[in-house]
């Protein structure tokens, strides 16, 4: 009779467990997915460490700059925390302020600011013929372009992973 009290305990633990898992987060981590905007298509999903990178390139069609942008997974979230435009054909870009960016995005130039804290949990991609946009996410890299082709879109989004989402997809590969 003992046994069979024990086997029930454990049973509806684990059930109790099985149902809240979905429910939780788990701070420190951040769950990532690049969708297809049009379909819902999955192209990626990852679950990342907080402090963990994406890195997004792409070149700027107006000005013929090519960009690198870094973001960091914190807290459920993505926080661009450097970017890059360069001339393909210059030197080194010029060290700009954080405070300078906004206005640089505009006007062209090359420049190179870091200490950035620009939050983003959902960012929308629409793919042009020049920019050939790309993410880099664990080394894993999406082209955007021959995901969705031209005048398609891609949906990023970065929510707070659950439990189960980390036991799935894992972490800190």
């Amino acid at each position: 009779m003992k046994g069979r009290s024990v086997f029930l305990a454990l049973f509806f633990f684990f059930l109790l467990v099985a149902a809240l898992l979905p429910q939780v987060t788990l701070s420190g981590y951040t769950r990532i997915q690049i969708k297809e905007a049009g379909t819902g298509r999955k192209i990626l999903s990852e679950v990342l460490r907080d402090g963990e990178e994406v890195v997004m390139t792409w070149k700027n069609s107006l000005f013929g700059l090519n960009v690198t942008e870094v973001f960091q997974a914190q807290r459920g979230i993505l926080v661009l925390t450097q970017i890059t435009f360069a001339d393909p054909q210059g030197s080194v870009p010029p060290m700009v302020a954080p405070s300078d960016v906004e206005d640089l995005y505009q006007t062209g130039g090359a420049f190179t600011a870091s200490g950035l804290s620009k939050p983003f949990q959902q960012v929308l991609y629409r793919i042009g013929e020049i920019g050939d946009p790309r993410m880099s996410v664990r080394g894993r890299e999406v082209a955007f372009k021959q995901e969705v082709g031209f005048g398609g879109s891609i949906v990023l989004t970065a929510t707070a992973a659950k439990g189960y989402e980390i036991l799935l997809e894992g972490s800190g590969k």
